[in-house]
């Protein structure tokens, strides 16, 4: 889970700085998923250390269930009507991402609840 938990925040680092350079108003709202993506490495990266790694991959599956939240509030809210079409792809691959992150969090959280009620 580490592993993922870097490869999807890098994932939205990289979507984040291409809706921001892409954008003509270069709206730090295009930037969101960036932000997010930063908070994933580092979390992905503590994971890595065994003491710590529950911690932080409950703190990454939080973070998934905001950038999920998150994402649905610029659809609800008139989508390209209001917003730059850039923007809603950008939160739209954010919701995406964070939603596959989060569903395979909950996967792993069941499993290894299961593995210790065996052992």
């Amino acid at each position: 889970m580490p592993t993922l938990t870097l490869a999807i925040g890098a994932l939205l680092v990289a979507l984040g700085a291409y809706a921001y350079t892409g954008s003509v108003s270069r709206s730090p709202m295009t930037l969101i998923p960036a932000m997010l993506g930063a908070v994933l490495v580092v979390l992905g990266l503590l994971a890595r250390r065994e003491a710590i790694r529950k911690h932080a991959m409950h703190g990454a599956a939080a973070l998934a269930l905001l950038g999920v939240v998150a994402g649905i509030g610029p659809l609800a809210m008139g989508g390209t009507d209001r917003f730059p079409p850039l923007m809603i792809q950008a939160t739209t691959g954010m919701m995406v991402l964070c939603a596959v992150l989060l569903a395979l969090a909950v996967r792993s959280f069941v499993q290894a609840r299961r593995a210790r009620r065996v052992a």
